[in-house]
């Protein structure tokens, strides 16, 4: 190995129920993962010394970088040193509920324990990424996938979205434990499971049962973050959610025009990406 350079996709959530509230100090969840074109891209270069370097200096500065707790634990549960130079081409916006940070640690797992001939098979690899987070296991098979329990609960099921997504995220970086502190549990109006039982997407369906429980919390501290909602059913988007606990939104559109004059309607103030389901794109 010299230089592997490697995609870290990008995950949006379709539905996210927060069922109830744990012993653990966690929740249940149910939510359906759809990952995304958009991707960071690590490159993975040999060195002398554990090196990460990123184009985000917020990145940099975290010594808590969940890149470095992902090589720190395969440390451990190895007892090897790892020697590698990590660089992070950081484009998932930080903070957006579209699980960047989650992606970066799952794909720094997988390639350290291939480029290294570790050798953990997929249930240990399994346990490390759910030691670094609750939705880090997802990333290590990055399929559409019914999520359950704390999110590492997964069903890959059979459903594709062929149509455009527009994402669009404001630069604002929502606390994931501050939205787990202020939400309040509730069993959902319908099961997700049920809903996508068919591979088929009913954007009335979507319209009708699919929620995120964090929308109302999210958007009376940050309104902005539910204008963007609210503009992107103006500019023609058959249904629009918010991921995760934000503060991304994105909007599916029935064909690729009305997708494309929506996102140079936000491109002018926000982070845009259209996910062009025409336009294949490598995401492992």
């Amino acid at each position: 190995m010299k230089n592997l350079v490697v995609n870290s996709p990008a995950k949006i959530n379709l539905g996210l129920n927060v069922v109830s509230k744990r012993e653990d100090g966690y929740h249940n969840l149910e939510t359906i993962f759809i990952p995304l074109i958009l991707s960071d891209k690590l490159t993975f270069t040999e060195s002398n010394k554990l090196v990460l370097n990123s184009n985000s200096k917020f990145l940099n500065k975290l010594s808590d970088n969940l890149v470095l707790k992902a090589v720190r634990l395969l440390e451990l549960r190895t007892s090897q040193k790892i020697l590698v130079e990590i660089l992070i081409d950081k484009i998932i916006p930080i903070g957006g509920g579209l699980g960047g940070g989650s992606s970066n640690a799952a794909i720094a797992l997988k390639t350290i324990n291939k480029i290294f001939n570790i050798g953990l098979n997929g249930k240990e690899l399994f346990e490390i990424a759910f030691e670094i987070g609750s939705d880090v296991p997802y990333f290590l098979n990055p399929v559409p996938a019914f999520a359950e329990s704390r999110g590492e609960i997964l069903h890959p099921i059979n459903l594709e979205i062929n149509y455009p997504i527009l994402i669009v995220n404001p630069g604002i970086k929502v606390d994931t434990k501050w939205a787990f502190g202020k939400i309040k549990p509730k069993l959902p109006e319908k099961n997700l499971k049920e809903i996508f039982k068919s591979s088929l997407i009913d954007f009335d369906i979507l319209r009708d049962f699919i929620k995120n429980d964090f929308e109302e919390l999210v958007f009376k501290e940050y309104p902005v973050i539910g204008e963007i909602k609210s503009e992107l059913y103006k500019q023609g988007a058959q249904f629009a959610l918010m991921s995760g606990t934000g503060s991304t939104v994105y909007g599916i559109f029935s064909n690729l025009q009305k997708a494309e004059w929506a996102e140079d309607n936000f491109k002018q103030k926000y982070f845009t990406f259209l996910n062009n389901p025409f336009v294949k794109g490598s995401i492992t």
